[in-house]
């Protein structure tokens, strides 16, 4: 039996969905995405948790999308050739819907999500902790919006980071793929704090919620997530197919392969004198 890329366990009055790919640095594949929705599913109808916390095996939080996935139309490579979730559906409409599905989950979870970080976020790991309620990053964490670098948009991951950036910031984070650390990251906004601690600040946090009544909770995130949840129903499709059109374009092609075998893309090289 296929061990799931996402575990669940629940403590202290929280489900913990951990995200433990460790042989792709914890990227978004098709099997990560099913055992996340999977594993939200769960822990809204368990009523042993009054929250949900999101964290991570390993340095890395989530590395973007599975890029050899991606470059393969293959399902990811920690399944066998028996898992029927191997390679099914992993074209690039499929793979962005899948996203925007999680992504989704993540917002309409009945009960608070809290991301609790520690290591590296990148690309579509924006789409997971731009989807949670809160998010506590540690000192090991860093953070870059990286599509630009291998031809490709921010499409859908802008559905929940463009509510929490000014233009200007926007503009510098998404077009430059820059990397920027905690500190940073909670001064635009895009966390709820940078900490010493990440796991003592979830159980704080956690704390605050025990307080507060399931109803309560529930009936708040649909306040605060109807904005961002009316921009899915408007844009999410369109969106979805331009992040697909540009993963099959010759520029992605470039972009993907050049990171895969770790050098500049062709537009990065510098240009030579006339």
């Amino acid at each position: 039996m296929t061990e799931p890329l996402v575990r669940y366990d629940t403590t202290n009055g929280a489900a913990y969905l951990t995200i433990d790919s460790p042989h792709n640095r914890n990227a978004i594949s098709q099997r990560l995405l099913a055992d996340l929705s999977a594993g939200l599913q769960r822990a809204a109808a368990d009523d042993a948790a009054r929250a949900v916390v999101l964290t991570h095996t390993g340095t890395t939080f989530c590395a973007g999308a599975d890029l050899k996935e991606a470059a393969t139309g293959a399902g990811s490579g920690a399944s066998g050739p028996n898992d029927s979730r191997s390679g099914a559906g992993s074209d690039p409409k499929s793979r962005t819907l899948a996203m925007i599905g999680a992504m989704r989950g993540i917002i309409e979870c009945p009960k608070p999500v809290i991301a609790q970080v520690d290591g590296h976020v990148r690309a579509g790991g924006f789409g997971l902790i731009g989807s949670c309620d809160f998010v506590f990053a540690g000192p090991a964490a860093s953070f870059a919006v990286t599509e630009t670098r291998i031809g490709v948009a921010p499409a859908m991951v802008s559905l929940v980071l463009l509510p929490h950036l000014p233009s200007r910031v926007a503009s510098t984070l998404l077009l430059t793929g820059r990397k920027f650390d905690g500190a940073e990251a909670a001064g635009y906004g895009l966390i709820t704090a940078a900490v010493d601690d990440p796991a003592t600040a979830v159980a704080e946090q956690l704390a605050e919620l025990q307080l507060c009544s399931p109803q309560g909770l529930r009936e708040t995130k649909q306040i605060l997530w109807h904005d961002v949840l009316r921009s899915f129903d408007e844009r999410a499709d369109a969106l979805g197919e331009q992040s697909a059109r540009l993963f099959g374009s010759p520029e992605s092609v470039e972009g993907i392969t050049a990171f895969l075998q770790k050098r500049a893309p062709s537009w990065a090289e510098p240009v030579p004198a006339e």
